[in-house]
Parts: structure tokens; sequence; C-alpha cells
């Protein structure tokens, strides 16, 4: 009987070591919702892989979301909204924190102020609500000029450096190409389609002619001013001449494709360009440049600070795994990763001086003061309000670049939508 009863408790105790190895092996999912923008895609799942050989329990899945910041911020606020763990880690843009911080855990509850000290403490400080780190600093960006070299020395051309030069030159360059039959050949492409992208420009635009930064950093309402009625109204004055009209909707990869086939004389767009517009099958490959954007009329050079971070769902179901896929996604491994094959702006101070960085992005050396100084768009100011902030001012721009609506209305209106969405009160241009 004892024999017996020996045999029973060693099956049992069998079984549940089987039971505990088969729980230990299980695969841990963790799904990233990451961008589609240049090689984004591409590379993080690039980076899934890296992960998954060191951590062969964890399953990394990368969620292709909308190319689009607001398509992709709707996607985001449905999962949020069902309070759902399908998505573990969000790659999102640098004015969504103050927004979106009630649906992300603290990372430095997993570890992150052993990390954190390696990027840039404005990022950190962006990312960071009520003294919670929101979301991993990942990629850093800023508007760029991309210019073509060999055309402006065909035509005895400078760079640019205001927006009226860029205007001469563009006309210039256009008329000469089509008259040499190429009639697809335009002189300026941006982002004017109405969209996340359309407020980055037109902030571009508006600082560097003295306009402001929409709301400044005092919470006053700074946009009705004749500085940012006379900008809008030269950018509008772009569509149907140096810009096609189907400029107001186009996004990042609408003006990249025009620019990479050879038919723009000027490109505004993010870093991330320059990695395609140097790969084999790029007709501008050595036939570009790249600057800092012109200034306005008494105004300076501007750059919208860009970028994205990776924040962990509080709705995640592996909060820790998550947390330790963030911080490995946001590492110098992957963001090296990322500038040397994508072109992407790190946001680990020490990677601007890593020679296989340098070498594969030389502007990430030249330009560097224009990433570092780049202007922020209101998104803390006006936390948790700057989405709607936004859509209301690149929908006023819009307006006026599609011919709906005159410049002056239009920033007259957007100047009483934004005192009904943030109770802010009005108040002079300042610089930031």
């Amino acid at each position: 009987m004892l024999k017996k009863n020996f045999v029973g408790v060693i099956a049992v105790l069998l079984i549940l070591s089987l039971s505990v190895i088969a729980v230990a092996q299980e695969k841990v999912e963790i799904t990233v919702a990451s961008d589609t923008v240049g090689k984004s895609y591409e590379l993080a799942l690039e980076a899934a892989e890296m992960y998954e050989k060191d951590h062969p329990n964890v399953d990394v899945k990368i969620l292709d979301t909308p190319r689009l910041a607001n398509d992709r911020l709707n996607l985001y606020l449905q999962y949020f909204e069902a309070k759902s763990s399908k998505v573990d880690v969000y790659q999102i843009d640098v004015i969504w924190p103050g927004d979106l911080a009630e649906h992300f855990v603290d990372l430095y509850q997993y570890g992150a102020d052993q990390i954190v000290d390696q990027h840039f403490p404005a990022l950190v400080k962006n990312n960071t609500v009520d003294g919670r780190l929101i979301a991993m600093p990942f990629q850093l960006g800023s508007g760029l000029l991309y210019y073509r070299t060999d055309l402006l020395e065909k035509y005895n051309l400078e760079v640019p450096q205001t927006w009226d030069q860029l205007e001469k030159a563009a006309e210039i360059i256009m008329k000469g190409e089509r008259a040499d039959n190429n009639k697809d050949f335009w002189g300026f492409v941006f982002q004017g389609d109405n969209y996340e992208g359309l407020t980055c420009n037109a902030l571009e635009w508006v600082y560097s002619n003295d306009g402001g930064t929409i709301i400044s950093k005092d919470r006053k309402i700074t946009i009705n001013n004749p500085n940012t009625i006379k900008m809008i109204e030269k950018a509008a004055g772009w569509v149907g001449t140096i810009a096609p009209v189907g400029v107001t909707s186009m996004a990042e990869e609408d003006a990249r494709n025009i620019w990479q086939s050879g038919n723009a004389a000027f490109m505004r767009n993010w870093p991330y360009a320059y990695s395609l517009s140097v790969g084999e099958d790029s007709a501008v490959k050595g036939k570009f440049g790249i600057s800092p954007l012109p200034a306005g009329k008494g105004g300076s050079r501007a750059a919208t600070a860009g970028g994205w971070h990776m924040g962990v769902s509080k709705y995640s179901k592996n909060p820790e795994i998550a947390a330790d896929v963030a911080f490995f996604m946001a590492s110098y491994e992957v963001q090296k990763l990322r500038a040397v094959k994508g072109s992407f702006n790190p946001t680990i101070k020490s990677l601007y001086e890593d020679e296989d960085v340098l070498a594969a992005n030389p502007f990430f050396e030249s330009l560097y003061d224009v990433f570092v100084t780049a202007i922020p768009r209101p998104s803390t100011a006006t936390a948790p309000n700057y989405t709607e902030v936004s859509k209301y001012f690149s929908e006023a721009v819009h307006s006026v670049l599609t011919g709906k609506e005159d410049a002056q209305t239009a920033i007259r209106y957007l100047e009483y939508d934004l005192m009904d969405v943030t109770g802010f009160e009005t108040g002079q241009p300042q610089k930031y």
C-alpha cells in the first residue's frame, strides 16, 4: 500500500513538474505599435528579431499602424477607450505625452532611472508628466530643407537663406527644367495635407517670420498677428506656382516620392528621407544637400521639433516585459541601427559622436544645432487639449492653402476657436 501511494505521489510530482516546464517555455507575446515612414517598419522588425535572440521566451510582434500621425492617434484612442491589451508598447509622437499620460505606466517603476540619463534632458522632461516618465525617448527629428546641388550649380544659384530666395530659385529652376521637356518638374514640395504634418510646416513658416508659436509658453494665444498672416499668404501663393496643386494633399512620403524621382528642386522633410535619397534607386543620389529651413523677412530660421517615443500601455498583461522591450527599442544598439540604416535621429547624446553614425549621416554633425534647438509645438502649454489645438490650426492653414478662406479671416476664426478650446487669453508673439 505504501509503495502504491509513493508511486502516486511521484506521478503527481512529475505531472506538476512537466506543467511548470510547459509554463516556463510558453512564449509571452509583446506587441509594439510602429510607424511605416521610410525604413521605420522594417527596422522595427529587425530590432524585434534582435530582442528575441536574447529572450527566446518572448515573441515581439510589430503592429503596422497608419502613416499619418492623426490617423494613428485615432487608432490608439480606440484601443485606450476599450482598455485593450492588444498593444503593449506604443510608439507615440513627441506631442502626445500630456494628452495620453493616463494610459501609460510610469517607466521609472521598471528601472528607467538607470538609463534615462543617456538621452537629451529636454526629451526626458517632455515625456515626464506629474513626475511620471510616460515614454522612453526613441527618435529625434526636425524639419530640414533638401536641395538639388546639381541644379543650383546649373542655374548659378545659392542655397536659399530666406523664403523669398527659395521662391525665386524654385521658379527659375522649374522654368528651366520644364523648358528641357520635364513637364512633371516642380520647384518645391512639402507636407500640405490637413494633418499634423501641416502643423509642423506651418509652425516653421510662422515662427521664421516672427509670428510666434501659436500659443506661447505662458499660455497666451499669439497666432493672430500680421507676421503670421503675411507668411500664410506667401505659402498659399506657392500652391499651383512653384508647388503642385496636389501639395495640399501631400504627407511626408508623397513629397519624398516626387523629390526622389528627381522631379523637385527643393523639399521640406524630416531626416529619415536622407537614407532613402542616397539609395541605389534614387534619381537624386549624389545630387543633393541638406540645410536649415529658410527664414522669413526679419525673422530667423526655424525647424519644428519632431520625434517619437516608446510608452508602455497600462492595459498590458505583461507590463514588466513590455517595459524591457521598450527600453531595448530605445537603446544605444537599436538607435544606432536606425541611424545608420534609416537616418533616424538618435535621442542618445553619445551617438552623435559615433563614427558609424556620422559616416552614414554626415549632416548629423553639421546640423546638430538644428536638431537640439528645434522649436517645440505648444503641446505642453495646452495639454491635454493639444490635439484639438493642432487640428484647428492645420484646418485654418489648409483652408488658406486651398483658397477656401483668406488668411486674415481664417486666422481670426482660429483665434476664437483656440480661446474656446483652451480658455486662454490673447497675447503677443514671443521668441522661444
